[in-house]
C-alpha cells in the first residue's frame, strides 16, 4: 500500500470515492464518541464495517487505495478486504509505522502481518525497534509464536526482557509485553512459576478496571484463570 496514490479508478466495479461516500453515510456520532475514548478517530460501527467488507469481498487494489486515504475507517475496511500474503516485507513495515490509530494497528498486525510470509522476519526486526508502537507489533507476533509455534524461542530470555523493561514501558508496548508474559505462563507450565512471580513483583495492570465476566489483564490473575479453565475443560 505504500507508495500507491488513490486514483479514484474503478476496481472490480467499485471506486474509492463510492466506498468513502458509503463510509461517510455510516458515520454515527455516538459511535465516534465511544471509539475516540480508545484513540480511534472514526464513527463507523464495526459490525456495519464488517458487513460492508463482506459485500465488497477481497479486492487488493481497492484495499491499497483505501489505505492511502489515511482515513481510519477506510484503513480498517482496507484490512478486511485485502490479501495479506500479497504485501512485501518493506510495504508492511511502512504500513505498521503509519498505523497511528490503535484499532488500525491492532487489526493490521492480527489480520494481515500474522498471515504474511514475512511475519517472522518482521517480528525480529520490530521487537527491538525504538518506536514503542512498532516494538509492540513485534511483541504481538512473539506472543502468537509463544502460543502456536514456540519451538526455537528463548522463553527464559523473553522473561528476562519483560522483567527488566515492562514496568516502565510506554502503554501500548507494556500491554504487548504483558500479553506475552501471560501467554508464557498459560502455555508453558515449566515457566509458569516465574511468569507469575514477575507479574506479582511488577504489578503491571493490577488495578486495571475489569468488567463483570471478563478476565483481568493483570498477568497473575489472567494466567491462573486460564489454567483453571483448561483444567476444568471450559477452554480448549
Amino acid at each position: 500500500m505504500a507508495g500507491t496514490k488513490p486514483t479514484g479508478t474503478t476496481v472490480a466495479g467499485t471506486t474509492v470515492a463510492e466506498v468513502t461516500a458509503e463510509l461517510a453515510e455510516l458515520e454515527d456520532p455516538k459511535a465516534r464518541v465511544v471509539n475516540e475514548r480508545h484513540g480511534d478517530d472514526h464513527g463507523v460501527n464495526l459490525g456495519k464495517l464488517r458487513a460492508l467488507a463482506k459485500r465488497l469481498k477481497t479486492q487488493q487494489e481497492l484495499a491499497r487505495e483505501l489505505w492511502e486515504t489515511d482515513d481510519t475507517a477506510a484503513r480498517l475496511l482496507a484490512i478486511l478486504i485485502c490479501r495479506p500474503k500479497a504485501f512485501e516485507r518493506d510495504e508492511l513495515d511502512v504500513m505498521v509505522r503509519g498505523a497511528r490509530a490503535p484499532k488500525v494497528h491492532d487489526w493490521l498486525v492480527n489480520y494481515v502481518v500474522k498471515k504474511s510470509p514475512h511475519a517472522e522476519e518482521l517480528r525480529l526486526t520490530w521487537s527491538a525497534d525504538p518506536d514503542p508502537a512498532v516494538a509492540s507489533a513485534g511483541w504481538a507476533l512473539t506472543t502468537d509464536r509463544v502460543a502456536k509455534k514456540p519451538e526455537g524461542l528463548d522463553l527464559e530470555g523473553l522473561l528476562d526482557v519483560i522483567e527488566a523493561d515492562m514496568r516502565d514501558a510506554p502503554e501500548r508496548l507494556q500491554w504487548a509485553m504483558n500479553h506475552c508474559l501471560a501467554q508464557i505462563g498459560i502455555e508453558h507450565a515449566e515457566h509458569r512459576a516465574r511468569a507469575l512471580g514477575i507479574g506479582e513483583r511488577l504489578e503491571v495492570l493490577k488495578d486495571y478496571p475489569t468488567s463483570p465476566g471478563c478476565t483481568s489483564p493483570y498477568a497473575p490473575t489472567w494466567i491462573t484463570e486460564m489454567v483453571r479453565r483448561r483444567h476444568d475443560g471450559t477452554v480448549a
